[in-house]
């Protein structure tokens, strides 16, 4: 089966399958009736992801791996095209990260979120490729980040992570030109999305972490990949957020340093402390918190657009979106201006009155 040009449902197999956006792709696969490889660390939330695709209709094979050990996902890959037949389409995930500063967070946590985030990405894609290259068919989909283009502060192991996804698939790709081959390859960057992970990662601040806003909900991203299947593309940007901090990078990266500056450290953070007993997946999964969505469904949006990167493709998008970009940095960037004179001003005349 060749995704690209049937409507029959095939075999796709997809890590970090048990929770967040991987769950809801998985959601959107199986109402389709697709044969569905499911890889994540525990298990057990594998099988509840499991039932979900047999209540849809589908048909999943459950494969705990770890995808930071790379013999565990070739196994894995094994035993998917064991259990459901060849893959014809493999999406990678699978993430975990650290909120803190840089000179907060300890090696051994960078090299985590790397293992992970990153070289989970290249472990899915060369199982996917053992598969793929000797039949010249199939199709890879790495699920990466507007972050991919533009760190963060409080997220540097995270944004690194999906920077390096970001390269390591543009070399891929032109290797793949190179062959002759008919094997897919696309990057969606995502905006803020509603999902556990941030009741999960691992915080070294003193708030409980939140996505920046605006948000959506997994759904989204789930309905946008499965879109994938008949629609390919290059790359996709998802989110009307997404597509202003690419393209505000791209022109006044510097000034984009400074609002970040401004706004990203609060804007991260919830006025809820963290709890002393507050366990992290970053070693080892947290059971009790698998499910689809998070805690900030009351702001997530149900809808975005998605939009074909790079810029090419976006110019009639271009001026609009700098416009709103730029106004409401300029806007920002003003307040904090007026905020500071206040302060200046404040401290200049009690100082005036207590000499």
């Amino acid at each position: 089966m060749n995704p690209s040009s049937s409507t029959t449902p095939g075999v796709v197999v997809i890590t970090g399958a048990s929770a967040g956006v991987g769950r809801a792709i998985v959601h959107e696969f199986a109402r389709a009736g697709w044969r569905i490889g499911l890889i994540a660390r525990d298990g057990a939330a594998l099988e509840q992801v499991r039932r979900e695709v047999e209540e849809l209709k589908g048909e999943a094979a459950v494969i705990p791996a770890d995808v930071s050990d790379a013999e565990a996902v070739f196994a894995a890959a094994d035993s998917a095209e064991r259990s459901l037949g060849p893959i014809d389409i493999w999406i990678n995930d699978a993430m975990v990260t650290v909120f803190a500063p840089v000179w907060e967070i300890t090696p051994e946590e960078y090299r985590r979120v790397t293992d992970v985030t990153y070289l989970g990405v290249v472990h899915g894609t060369m199982a996917a490729l053992r598969k793929m290259r000797p039949t010249n068919h199939g199709k890879i989909i790495q699920i990466g980040s507007a972050l991919a283009y533009r760190g963060i502060p409080l997220q540097s192991a995270y944004c690194g992570a999906k920077y390096a996804i970001r390269g390591f698939t543009d070399s891929l790709r032109t290797e793949l030109i190179h062959e002759g081959s008919r094997i897919g390859l696309t990057m969606v960057e995502l905006p803020a999305v509603n999902t556990p992970q941030f009741e999960w990662a691992r915080t070294h601040m003193p708030d409980q972490p939140r996505p920046v806003a605006p948000v959506v909900e997994p759904e989204v991203i789930g309905k946008a990949v499965f879109r994938l299947v008949h629609a390919p593309r290059r790359e996709v940007w998802i989110g009307l957020s997404t597509l202003k901090v690419i393209l505000g990078n791209m022109v006044l990266p510097a000034f984009l340093d400074r609002y970040l500056a401004h706004v990203a450290f609060n804007g991260q953070k919830t006025r809820q402390p963290v709890s002393p007993d507050r366990k992290d997946n970053l070693m080892a999964p947290v059971a009790s918190l698998h499910r689809t969505r998070g805690r900030f469904g009351r702001e997530a949006n149900r809808h975005a657009i998605a939009t074909r990167g790079p810029v090419a493709r976006l110019v009639p998008l271009v001026a609009g979106g700098m416009a709103i970009f730029l106004g409401g940095m300029l806007a920002a960037e003003s307040r904090g201006r007026r905020r500071d004179w206040h302060r200046r001003t404040r401290r200049s005349k009690h100082y005036g009155r207590s000499g």
